[in-house]
């Protein structure tokens, strides 16, 4: 969809034959992205189709006078984005490359390794306060909405963190140096486990704390659910690791499940999910859009991390009066969700048409599209990334104020 809105938008301002401005997918086949290429002056493509196209020598980069990399900060590690760039590089004989991004990052590492990979030499930075920028940019209010954990899960809560910490406490004796309860501490430490593993290091316990690591993770997971979504996603990740113990080889998943702390939570999370107890993010989310759409007229953007919160919340509200909602999801199907991009592509357009006054988006919705006039942005959680929340923030206040509002749970 963010391809197809760059291709609108150039044939709109751009003094270039429309039937020259074409677009490249998976969608289109590669037969027929080679013979568009012939006569196409501005081609916009997804990386990885490109990518396909250049290793199938469909395409000949030397033609190309200009490479524009569009949200620019993905090309970090082994993203599409990098291995173009380099081709690019190694064939064109006048190379040129323009990145853009609203959001490089918070780390300078990173930014660093972006304008590596992408040969940047020279960077220009405009912020809200640019003289050329400011008439662009509406005020966004910010408002946190904090909410108590209910004491039927701060019960489960507690025998999930005293099973992830007797699993830390395990690999602490088992390696003899501090364990981190951070997740991407805990993943870092995984990693270079695995490398020792990988040298040839085949020793006992460097295994067992890959093994109690896997749990730690697992459960690490259920405590995220339950704190920031909910029960019912919880219950479902939970019997789903029941389920696997069954069949599974997997060490990690067969000795979590025997766990006395995973085994007592497990009891107390099937009881309120057979009560249907709700997250009381929910609660308050819904009193939010019921207010909110007394406004006539008014659009309402909820982003959550996870597709379950997604159709819980869209189940939620529409027993509100004058809701008229949809998800807004990725390509890959889970469950019965996920949308093509045609699907994709009319959401959007009832949601600027006004067909639709809410929009439940996962991380589909976060990255470049122009969702024309969003006066709400809610945030179901709050996001780790500054990247994504950036993005997430940027979808309100484009044409006029803007108000993002984060939910989150105390402690």
């Amino acid at each position: 969809p963010l391809c197809e809105q760059h291709v609108q938008s150039f044939q709109k301002h751009l003094d270039v034959n429309p039937e020259n401005i074409v677009l490249f997918t998976g969608s289109v086949a590669p037969k027929k992205r080679a013979e568009m290429w012939k006569t196409a002056q501005i081609v916009v493509s997804t990386p990885q189709g490109l990518e396909n196209d250049i290793i199938n020598k469909q395409i000949n980069l030397a033609e190309v006078s200009l490479l524009t990399f569009d949200e620019a900060h993905h090309a970090t590690g082994n993203y599409a984005y990098v291995w173009i760039a380099k081709q690019y590089e190694k064939t064109a004989q006048y190379a040129r490359i323009l990145a853009l991004t609203a959001s490089p990052g918070s780390d300078l590492e990173k930014i660093k390794e972006v304008c590596q990979n992408l040969h940047v030499e020279t960077v220009e930075v405009r912020t809200v306060k640019d003289p050329d920028v400011k008439p662009y940019v509406q005020e966004v209010e910010h408002e946190w909405v904090k909410v108590k954990l209910p004491n039927e899960f701060k019960k489960i809560q507690k025998f999930l963190t005293d099973c992830l910490k007797s699993k830390l406490r395990q690999v602490q004796e088992n390696l003899f140096i501090p364990v981190p309860e951070n997740k991407i501490e805990l993943l870092k430490l995984q990693g270079s486990l695995h490398a020792k593993l990988a040298s040839g290091q085949r020793d006992f316990t460097v295994m067992k704390s890959i093994s109690l690591l896997a749990e730690a993770l697992k459960v690490h997971h259920a405590v995220e659910l339950l704190e920031t979504q909910g029960i019912q996603p919880l219950y479902k990740y939970m019997k789903k690791i029941q389920d696997e113990s069954r069949t599974s080889k997997v060490k990690a998943v067969k000795n979590l499940v025997i766990d006395t702390n995973f085994k007592s939570a497990f009891v107390f999370v099937e009881k309120l999910h057979e009560a249907n107890i709700q997250h009381p993010k929910l609660i308050e989310l819904k009193k939010y859009v019921d207010k909110e759409l007394e406004n006539e007229g008014c659009k309402i953007l909820i982003f959550t991390q996870f597709r379950d919160s997604a159709l819980s919340i869209l189940d939620t509200l529409e027993s509100i009066q004058g809701f008229r909602g949809s998800l807004f999801v990725g390509q890959t199907k889970k469950g019965n969700t996920g949308s093509t991009q045609k699907e994709q592509k009319e959401i959007i357009e009832k949601f600027s048409n006004g067909l639709f006054n809410v929009l439940i988006a996962t991380s589909v919705g976060e990255e470049g599209l122009d969702i024309p006039q969003v006066d709400k942005v809610f945030f179901y959680e709050p996001v780790p990334s500054a990247i994504r929340s950036i993005q997430r923030r940027g979808r309100t206040g484009r044409l006029e104020k803007g108000q993002v509002i984060m939910f989150m749970t105390e402690g």
